[in-house]
């Protein structure tokens, strides 16, 4: 995963709309809306005012932004030419999903779809900071995710950290509506913890009954190799801003933000990466051990020092990147 850096539009745009709130006021609500993370793995259904979108863009929108950010270059290393003019952002919250794809594309029609009036008001405030003419003049739409969409499939559709907004009873038709307004590709991004991944695999398992082929992380459409305990997840460092350390009280500048994530496509992939690195490689005396994942299922790969040209090869890989 690459090294990540919050747009400074973006942060204009967060500074106007925590602006006027204490940050005392902040702190006693993102502790608020981090245990209702904890306990429902959603943060985003508590935010019903200006306070709690404020607490949420400090504290949480850096780390979901990090997070989609690196799942989308994850998609756009495996699908290089995959290059989308439209995207729906569903589940859309302040437009996250959308500020991260313009990083790595040049998205020309941007629909953001939420129910939250708050998180609208704030993706609308945000969206004004753009310097993309796509996000600024994005069509915004209140709608819950399986309820609406609009007439023509987007060749990019995100689905980022709201899949646990919805009860397990609506998944697949959500999914199933979803899919038929991808053109191309349907990302999901949910986080990082057991429960995460347990939606992200019942969502993969039924984007492939509807036809559809992974492009990341999986190097494979075969079933999951992992068994519990163990789960497939990410994780994408980011650094704390000032406002960002003062809600959370937190002593360290920086933090982890652990993600699980899937992309399907409609075509599939040209080309099969060898293996997929599923946690940061071990250093031992022999050389760099990797856990890996590939078309055979999991492996465990000690790249030895002496084989010189090999080890630099892959000796600066990192956890979630590809072996090919």
């Amino acid at each position: 995963m690459s090294d990540f850096a919050l747009p400074e539009a973006l942060q204009r745009g967060i500074d106007e709309c925590i602006g006027g709130i204490s940050g005392r006021d902040i702190a006693v609500r993102t502790a608020a809306l981090s245990g209702h993370y904890r306990a429902h793995a959603s943060s985003r259904i508590a935010i019903l005012n200006e306070v709690d979108i404020a607490a949420y863009l400090v504290a949480r929108l850096p780390a979901t932004y990090a997070a989609t950010l690196a799942a989308i270059e994850a998609v756009k290393v495996r699908m290089p030419d995959f290059a989308p003019r439209s995207m729906l952002d569903a589940g859309c919250g302040p437009g996250t999903a959308s500020w991260a794809a313009l990083e790595c594309w040049g998205v020309e029609q941007i629909t953001l779809l939420d129910e939250n009036d708050a998180m609208l008001r704030a993706a609308r405030t945000l969206q004004s900071f753009s310097g993309s003419e796509a996000l600024r003049g994005a069509s915004i739409i209140k709608s819950g995710v399986p309820e609406h969409l609009p007439a023509n499939p987007h060749d990019l559709v995100v689905l980022a950290y709201a899949l646990a907004e919805l009860p397990e009873s609506r998944w697949s038709a959500a999914l199933s509506v979803l899919w038929r307004g991808t053109a191309s590709v349907l990302l999901i991004v949910e986080p990082g913890t057991p429960e995460g991944y347990r939606r992200i695999l019942a969502a993969r398992a039924m984007l492939l009954e509807l036809g559809a082929h992974v492009a990341a992380p999986c190097p494979h459409d075969a079933a999951c190799p992992l068994t519990a305990p163990d789960w497939c997840h990410f994780a994408q460092r980011l650094p704390r801003s000032r406002d960002h350390m003062r809600a959370k009280g937190g002593a360290v500048p920086f933090e982890d933000e652990k993600f699980s994530y899937l992309a399907v496509t409609r075509d599939a992939p040209l080309g099969t990466p060898s293996a997929r690195i599923l946690d940061r490689p071990k250093a031992e005396k022999a050389g760099l051990r990797f856990k890996l994942c590939n078309a055979g299922g999991l492996a465990d790969l000690l790249l030895p020092k002496r084989d010189k040209p090999a080890y630099r090869a892959v000796s600066r890989k990192k956890w979630g990147e590809t072996l090919d």
